[in-house]
């Protein structure tokens, strides 16, 4: 039995997200399909980040155990000839036999994308979320400090979630503005649900002038999630890569 890692990446425009759903196309249940024709048995892959519906991934890491000693190169070229343009597997390589995709990874990497300009574009209408008004990305940057450390982020999880446990730590936490792009980058040991684009929402907020910087410390301490920005849509979230 070989435990095989996958790097995945994959536009998530057209999926109901990772997680295999029922009566819903996932990114998770698409490879299985592909991988169960490849090695003629079924697989349970298991992803890193059971990414939105919506969000798009550059470096989701999955693990699946199976039987079959095909060689990797070949269940590489196999599984892209098999999937759609949208789902491209990167890297296939052998792992060792308690890699764990999710519980392994000590951080994951997201990226929200805003395009902040007078226009939109068709070109990046799928991949970022357009903003058309001025945003102070100084103010951006200072309130992104105030959230890098180990916190309870208990006012940037979804609405309904029951996780008790809302602790997580931001080991980095930046915001750049390059040629009308402006870039939130997050690594973090772990998100909460919605965490990501919360976050992205609130320092939007402060860039229009809604919330300002000095505010973030107290929207953390209110652990109310009436007190952060808005959850910004899906499409403007990539998964760069997990860190094991």
């Amino acid at each position: 039995m070989r435990n095989i890692k996958l790097t995945i990446e994959y536009d998530g425009t057209d999926y109901h997200g990772w997680q295999r759903q029922p009566r819903s196309a996932t990114v998770q249940e698409t490879i299985e399909k592909a991988l169960a024709r490849v090695l003629q048995e079924k697989v349970n892959l298991i992803g890193a980040s059971r990414t939105d519906a919506g969000v798009h991934a550059r470096g989701q890491a999955a693990n699946l155990k199976t039987k079959s000693r095909i060689p990797l190169k070949n269940l590489k070229a196999a599984l892209n000839s098999l999937l759609l343009e949208d789902i491209v597997i990167k890297s296939c390589l052998r792992a060792m036999d308690d890699f764990h995709a999710r519980y392994g990874a000590k951080g994951k990497f997201y990226r929200y994308t805003i395009l902040n300009r007078a226009l939109s574009s068709p070109f990046v209408r799928k991949y970022a979320y357009f903003f058309p008004h001025p945003l102070d990305t100084q103010a951006m940057k200072k309130a992104a400090k105030h959230l890098v450390g180990r916190h309870d982020f208990s006012s940037f999880r979804g609405t309904g979630t029951m996780r008790k446990n809302c602790i997580r730590t931001v080991k980095k936490l930046t915001v750049t503005s390059r040629n009308n792009f402006i870039y939130i980058d997050m690594e973090a040991n772990g998100f909460l649900y919605n965490m990501a684009r919360t976050v992205a929402g609130t320092l939007l907020e402060v860039g229009r002038g809604k919330i300002s910087p000095q505010d973030i410390k107290k929207i953390l301490q209110a652990k109310d999630r009436r007190r952060a920005g808005p959850t910004l849509p899906a499409h403007g979230l990539c998964l760069v890569r997990v860190k094991y």
